[in-house]
């Protein structure tokens, strides 16, 4: 394994830990980290409920607090980590902030817009282009996301049959 490889592994699993923390407070387990030069300028996870916005993603959450860091809306040569595919409003804003890299861990087939629905970062008519990588960590990013909602529906893993989608 390459010290890259490595390094996704780990910053892959905080996003995990981000993700984490969101059901206790009511909110889709999303998690997110935005790294620079191997630098976490900012971590996060949805706070739609929280805040009653429904752009309060994570990867929104952490591009405005990375911009803010950095004292600029052009986030190049930053990776951003996010356990779930991102939406075609998170990954318009990953293009618009010049990510350079986006890892995720589960793919959406419903609303994912990096590769399943959609394809906004490798859109040829935008002027930016993300470098995408998807799966790291996929079958821990997809139980979080099956855990919770098993949680809110109030069944056991033993009452439901649970299918995941193939990866595209």
């Amino acid at each position: 394994m390459t010290t890259g490889q490595t390094q996704d592994l780990a910053f892959m699993r905080l996003a995990l830990e981000q993700a984490k923390l969101a059901p206790s407070a009511g909110e889709v387990p999303i998690g997110t980290l935005l790294v620079h030069n191997g630098e976490i300028l900012a971590k996060a996870h949805n706070l739609r409920e929280a805040l009653q916005d429904p752009t309060a993603h994570a990867e929104m959450i952490a591009i405005r607090e990375a911009a803010a860091k950095l004292g600029s809306w052009r986030l190049t040569g930053c990776t951003l980590y996010v356990t779930l595919e991102p939406c075609p409003m998170c990954a318009g804003a990953i293009v618009q902030s010049r990510i350079a890299r986006l890892v995720f861990g589960a793919w959406d087939p419903k609303a994912g817009a990096c590769g399943s629905l959609l394809d906004i970062p490798a859109e040829p008519r935008l002027n930016h282009r993300v470098r995408v990588e998807g799966g790291l960590l996929e079958e821990e990013s997809q139980m979080v996301l099956q855990d919770f909602f098993r949680n809110r529906r109030g069944l056991s893993k033993s009452d439901e049959q649970i299918i995941i989608p193939p990866s595209p």
